[in-house]
């Protein structure tokens, strides 16, 4: 017999994404003008914001691993190390990740963003984002790792 899951709340989600939604609209990062700005290398403004995310998630990612940290069910949190290998799929990956971002002007995760900002044509990009994931989740066994 299946278990029943336990139903979680959905609004602190809603609450968390919207408020993720003000920092990326008021700290520029949805502006298609910030973006070429940054492609351009003409501002660091967007260099900067990426790079703090960059920090920010590393130090998270250390306090976890030593804090024997647990979820909210009591679950333990792990963080496994990847390897990577040449790269040589990192590199194409990130190659079509860039001409997507610098064409459209947005990346998955400001995508909501838009749309929740009245910028329509950000659904085009969403539709990608998610033919996207469509397409690598069917054929992600054909795929190194």
């Amino acid at each position: 017999m299946v278990e029943a899951r336990e139903r979680k709340p959905w609004w602190p989600y809603l609450v968390l994404g919207s408020l993720f939604g003000v920092i990326l609209t008021q700290s520029q990062v949805i502006s298609w003008y910030r973006i070429q700005e940054m492609f351009r290398f003409e501002s660091f403004h967007m260099y900067g914001i990426i790079g703090s995310a960059v920090v920010v998630a590393a130090l998270s990612t250390k306090i976890l691993r030593r804090l024997d940290a647990h979820s909210y069910r009591g679950e333990p949190i792990q963080v496994v190390r990847k390897e990577m290998g040449g790269g040589r799929h990192l590199a194409i990956g990130g190659v079509i990740f860039g001409v997507g971002w610098g064409i459209t002007g947005a990346c998955p995760g400001p995508v909501f963003a838009l749309v929740g900002n009245g910028v329509w044509g950000a659904l085009v990009v969403l539709a990608g984002a998610l033919g996207g994931t469509w397409v690598y989740a069917h054929s992600r066994h054909r795929l190194p790792h």
